[in-house]
């Protein structure tokens, strides 16, 4: 291992960030299940969502009530904010146990005139910042990172002056944003560098993979850090999602870490990592989003340990080392899958009480009375027309042995308050004559 006591630790992003793929998206259900897979991997942290979103509200609440009943136990839960005090503190309204967080706002000069025009400056940019921190300080939060949007098109020397300034009033990690995709390896390690050096400030690392350099870029950042003498954060999504070309992948950056060349043996990841849960968290994933792994997919695709050439199978079969860098096993691989080919009962938005009774049967899972079945095969019900999904065996037993939460998780009031134009509308409503909507 390297001499130096930091460690390189993951934050997902697959509930914040991997859900802003364009077209596609998780139901609270499904957001849930992937927060219990990274915590059953033991994940350093997921970035679960939006505080300030209305819709996210009980979602949020109750996976942190599920760190309270101890069903979450490593994984810690941030929230993703703009660096503003009014965020702020309606995120802590919304989702009162929420104590990390991280504040954002754009840094490069790009982002900067063409979101604000002439109204905000680079010095207002980093005055916002710093009370936004101030404000999340007071408010008890635990651990306050800092997001500088566009950070790759940013000024190293402003980077190096906001990472600075914002430690100095409370924050404790600073993002560097590789919004676009722009940067390349080489860049990143260089310029993450000399912020770490500079600042002495924990770094986090948010790469988009625009350009296909994800991954490199989010490795080679984590060793500058590290390298800087503070602790590496890598951002990652389950399967690489996210927007456009999407995030940096999970299970690529913790195979990049534990068993390339110039990491192998010589920077430590995160201790609480279990590489045997990938296959499972990969697959859940993309069953909830709906996009298949890619055959080529490091790790988890359908041909990552597959040899057909005479020359690589045989030398494979020989010794595994030959063509095969890591083990299957490793990730979690290796048991047969089973497919029904004969009767299958499954829980729908419209199931009875006795398909559902025969599913959980064969879950191993029994109902003490008619009430609790009953109740059960609502929730059940709601599940289905909530993901709009076949119900997978992690939701059904979800849905089992936490009720209440699965509730409340599912449970979202629209906001709606008729105001101004809108509220004159529906008082008129009834004197317009209709119109057509196909």
């Amino acid at each position: 291992m390297s001499e130096t006591k930091n460690k390189i630790y993951i934050v997902d992003v697959t509930n914040r960030d991997g859900v802003q793929t364009s077209r596609l998206g998780l139901a609270k259900l499904q957001k849930t299940i992937i927060n219990m897979m990274l915590d059953d991997m033991g994940i350093t942290q997921s970035e679960v969502g939006f505080p300030t979103t209305k819709h996210e509200i009980n979602y949020l609440n109750a996976n942190l009530e599920l760190v309270d009943r101890g069903v979450i136990k490593r994984t810690k839960f941030s929230g993703w904010v703009r660096a503003l005090s009014k965020d702020v503190i309606q995120a802590i309204q919304n989702v009162p146990r929420l104590k990390f967080l991280n504040l954002s706002q754009s840094t490069s000069d790009q982002m900067i005139h063409g979101k604000y025009g002439d109204k905000m400056t680079k010095a207002d940019i980093l005055a916002q910042t710093i009370e936004a921190v101030e404000t999340a300080k007071t408010y008890g939060v635990e651990t306050i990172g800092v997001n500088a949007e566009d950070a790759s098109r940013s000024s190293i020397d402003y980077l190096i002056e906001y990472a600075k300034e914002c430690k100095k009033h409370g924050a404790s990690r600073f993002r560097y944003c590789d919004t676009l995709g722009y940067e390349d390896p080489g860049t990143t390690y260089d310029r993450i560098y000399k912020i770490a050096k500079e600042a002495q400030i924990d770094m986090e690392m948010h790469f988009h993979n625009d350009l296909g350099m994800a991954v490199g870029c989010s490795v080679l950042g984590a060793k500058a850090a590290v390298d800087a003498g503070v602790d590496a954060y890598i951002d990652t999504a389950i399967n690489g999602m996210g927007e456009r070309a999407g995030n940096a992948d999970l299970i690529s950056c913790l195979l990049a870490v534990k068993k390339s060349a110039g990491f192998s043996g010589k920077y430590e990841l995160d201790p609480n990592i279990d590489m045997s849960k990938a296959w499972k968290l990969a697959k859940y994933t993309s069953h909830a989003f709906g996009v298949p792994i890619p055959v080529n997919q490091p790790a988890v695709g359908a041909n990552a340990f597959a040899h057909e050439s005479g020359i690589h199978a045989d030398g494979a079969l020989k010794d595994r080392r030959n063509y095969e860098l890591y083990d299957f096993e490793e990730l979690g691989r290796g048991e047969p899958e089973i497919v029904e080919t004969g009767r299958m009962i499954t829980i729908g938005e419209y199931g009875g009480i006795k398909g559902f009774r025969n599913v959980y049967k064969n879950l191993e899972l029994e109902f003490h009375d008619e009430d609790e079945a009953r109740n059960i095969l609502e929730l059940a019900r709601y599940a289905n027309v909530h993901t709009q999904l076949p119900l997978t065996d992690s939701e059904l037993k979800f849905i089992y042995y936490y009720p209440d939460i699965a509730a409340k998780i599912m449970t979202v009031t629209p906001y709606y308050e008729p105001k101004g134009e809108l509220k004159k509308r529906l008082e008129h409503s009834s004197e317009m004559n209709s119109s057509s909507i196909v």
